[in-house]
Parts: C-alpha cells; sequence; structure tokens
C-alpha cells in the first residue's frame, strides 16, 4: 500500500510517496527531469515488499511547493539540501539506499558525498557522472551556458515542450505502444505550470556545475566503494553507455546492465529492473 505525504522542509511543503514496512532496508527513489515522484509508480508496488521506499518530488516538481523562481534559489544544491533535510530531518532516515536517475544523480550524489556512511548502495539508472556520458542532446546547451541571454535561451526552452517531452519517454524503445501516456501527459501538465519555464530554465543553468563537481564524485565512489547497480537504457540520447561503464573505473564490482530501451527506462522495463534490484540487495 502506497502512502502520500508532505513534510514541511525549510518553509517549503515537499510531497513524498512512502510504501513497504518502516523495519526493511530503506531504498530512495530520486526522479528525474521534467519527471516527479510519478515515474516510480510501477516500480514502488514490485519492492515494496522487500523494501521501505521513499521517493520525494523537488521544489518545482509534482506536488512540491514551486515557488517563484524570482524568490527562490533553483540550483541543484538547493535541491539536494532540502531533499537532505526530508530525509535525515523530517523522517529521521540514518541508512539507506538510493536510487537516481538524470536529476537525481547530481542530487544523490551530493548528498551521498556529505554522508557517505548513511548510503549502503546505489541504483543508477541513466543518471551521470562522467564527463564521457554527456551525450549530444546537451549541445545547445553550451552556449546557454556560456553566456545566458534570450538567444541562447531559445533552444533550451524547447526542452519544456510537449513534443521534447514526448522525445524523452518514447526515443529508442523497443515499442512505443508500451509507454503509457500517463508518464508524459503528467509531466507536460506540471512543466506548463505559469511561472514553472522560469524555474526550470535555472535549474538547466545551473546543471553546469554537476560536471564541476564531477572529481570530488569520483573520489567519493574510490574511497568509500559503495554498491552499485548500474541498470542503463542504452539508447539514451542524453546520457552514453560511456557513461554508464565510466563507473566501473572508480568501482570496479558495479554490476551493469544495459537495457535495449531509452532515457526513462521504468516505463518499459520495470519488471527487469525490480528484478535486478531484488536480487542485488539479496
Amino acid at each position: 500500500m502506497i502512502g502520500y505525504h508532505f513534510a514541511t522542509v525549510k518553509g517549503q511543503k515537499l510531497f513524498y510517496r512512502e510504501a513497504g514496512p518502516a523495519t526493511a532496508p530503506t531504498l530512495v527513489l530520486l526522479h528525474g527531469f521534467p519527471s516527479s515522484s510519478h515515474m516510480f509508480r510501477d516500480l514502488i508496488p514490485r519492492l515494496a515488499d522487500q523494501f521501505h521506499l521513499i521517493a520525494p518530488d523537488y521544489p518545482g516538481f509534482g506536488y512540491s511547493d514551486a515557488p517563484a523562481a524570482a524568490g527562490f534559489a533553483y540550483t541543484f544544491d538547493n535541491l539536494a539540501a532540502l531533499t537532505e533535510e526530508l530525509l535525515f530531518g523530517a523522517l529521521g532516515l540514518r541508512k539507506f539506499s538510493i536510487y537516481v536517475q538524470d536529476y537525481g544523480a547530481p542530487v544523490g550524489y551530493r548528498i551521498a558525498e556529505r554522508h557517505p556512511e548513511a548510503i549502503a548502495g546505489i541504483v543508477v539508472q541513466n543518471g551521470n557522472a562522467y564527463a564521457e556520458g554527456i551525450g549530444a542532446a546537451f549541445e545547445p546547451m553550451k552556449p546557454f551556458w556560456q553566456h545566458r541571454d534570450p538567444e541562447t535561451e531559445k533552444p533550451v526552452r524547447a526542452l519544456l515542450t510537449r513534443e521534447t517531452t514526448l522525445f524523452q519517454y518514447t526515443h529508442g524503445v523497443r515499442d512505443p505502444a508500451r509507454i503509457s501516456p500517463d508518464a508524459y501527459t503528467v509531466d507536460q501538465l506540471f512543466l506548463d505550470r505559469p511561472g514553472n519555464d522560469a524555474i526550470q530554465l535555472d535549474l538547466l543553468h545551473d546543471y553546469q556545475s554537476n560536471l564541476g563537481r564531477y572529481d570530488g564524485w569520483h573520489a567519493y565512489f574510490r574511497r568509500h566503494q559503495p554498491r552499485m547497480l548500474i541498470v542503463w537504457g542504452k539508447n539514451d540520447p542524453f546520457f552514453t553507455e560511456a557513461g554508464a561503464r565510466a563507473y566501473q573505473r572508480d568501482l570496479p564490482k558495479a554490476e551493469l546492465h544495459f537495457i535495449d530501451t531509452g532515457h526513462f527506462a521504468l516505463e518499459d522495463s520495470a519488471d527487469f529492473i525490480a528484478q535486478r534490484i531484488r536480487a542485488f540487495f539479496g
């Protein structure tokens, strides 16, 4: 049974889904762009008998508060800080594993780097931490990172359109008929909220800060050797197969599985991913 909750963290109301017995090992599910905890709707029931599952929405996403960008710092440092306070403060967690996808990787790795003793394991699903993992789909963002103005912003705004959201869900999948329209429709409804474009543009501009953190995350991997399971949609135009393999440089015992699908692998491969998680954590 899934519970739907809100917690107030540093003045912001954060939504999270919770399932499974509180006495079971905790797995925190950290979503990507442009989604929310909704992306885990198929995975949660498949794991709830074995894990205590927590799936939050970041500020500006899903059902969490979305304060105006003019008065709130939409940075990955801030998303991670609020998520960290939710987990350790509001929920009182002390030991847990993390599942990271897309934006979930820079959020989760910031938390792991600060609290290595708390991380029991990491599941990576198309969540990047290496320069070679940045795919060609990022090319339109690079001028925007170098100099933000209305002109460089134009191609980045295309990432907020329904066409791009649909592309993210269907590109590289074996059978588009298996992709539920609920996924991209819900994401787009949230993206289209008044003022949300400013929120997402701030985060897309700040994404470059993650590249500057890569060396620190690699050092964390090498020093602490967290248990890692990598399940990667190999046809992802944003994060490449090379980025998945790169983890094994620093974590040679990491278990790696490529899946013949795209960026949102849970949409058509939730059974496979759930089976791998169950086997990996035993």
